[in-house]
């Protein structure tokens, strides 16, 4: 039997290349080696929904609770990741930025943190991207949702935590896709972004294929065990050798 998953959430920050005619840069993140889950790895900032997340979005009034739960750990991870403030009016300067950083890494919740600076969050403005729940036995199983924003004009730049990560970087979909290592749900995505040569482009990508949980399973094709995904959901791989692929 599997082990019941871990609600998370990742967020994808675009920017507009300083290349005319680039595709956008993403933000991305070097998991330490330590880390029990995707160690070495590079991924999007993000993390496990905890019980303060859930509890400003019942103080939002949301209709659905994990889900605007999993959008407010997408920004608060984010936050305290790579001190970028997503969908947090007003946008906060970098010592505010600080002193939020502080505070979570200190175990206040998301909500009174952002009260204390007179701050409020909007976490419907983020555009789902996906939803990524592995089949494999192992400890720790994520039900991730993938969100995809845009870079805040003013924001400051992104400053790496130095804890569970440990370098950070800016780059288009297909020059990350030359990085290594990277788990096999964070190597789809990027192909599926690849695809897109603008912000525009990657915003109506995400609009144009309704969310599904994508659960991978492994078959044999060509005489090779594969592991798989549904071919419908906008990626363009939908198979890797499983010799090759990293589960996390």
């Amino acid at each position: 039997m599997l082990p019941d998953p871990i609600p998370a959430a990742t967020l994808i920050i675009m920017r507009e290349n300083v290349s005319a005619g680039s595709p956008p840069e993403l933000l991305m993140v070097k998991r330490a080696d330590t880390m029990a889950f995707a160690g070495g790895a590079w991924v999007f900032p993000g993390g496990r929904v905890d019980a303060g997340d859930r509890a400003l979005a019942v103080q939002l009034g949301a209709a659905d609770v994990d889900e605007v739960a999993a959008r407010i750990a997408a920004i608060r991870e984010t936050l305290e990741e790579v001190g970028l403030a997503i969908d947090i009016d007003p946008l906060p300067d970098a010592a505010t930025i600080a002193a939020i950083r502080t505070a979570l890494h200190n175990g206040e919740t998301i909500g009174a943190t952002l009260a204390v600076h007179g701050l409020t969050i909007s976490p419907d403005l983020l555009a789902p991207y996906g939803r990524w729940r592995p089949s494999h036995k192992t400890t720790r199983v994520f039900d991730a949702r993938f969100y995809v924003t845009c870079l805040p004009l003013e924001a400051p730049a992104a400053i790496i935590d130095g804890t569970e990560n440990v370098a950070l970087a800016w780059r288009t979909a297909a020059a990350m896709l030359t990085a290594a290592p990277i788990i096999f749900p964070t190597r789809r995505t990027l192909e599926r972004l690849a695809q897109s040569a603008s912000v525009a482009s990657i915003m109506a990508d995400a609009a144009a294929y309704p969310v599904q949980t994508i659960v991978p399973w492994t078959e044999h094709r060509g005489g090779i065990e594969h592991i798989c995904i549904p071919a419908d959901l906008g990626y363009p791989v939908i198979a890797e050798p499983l010799s090759s692929a990293m589960r996390g």
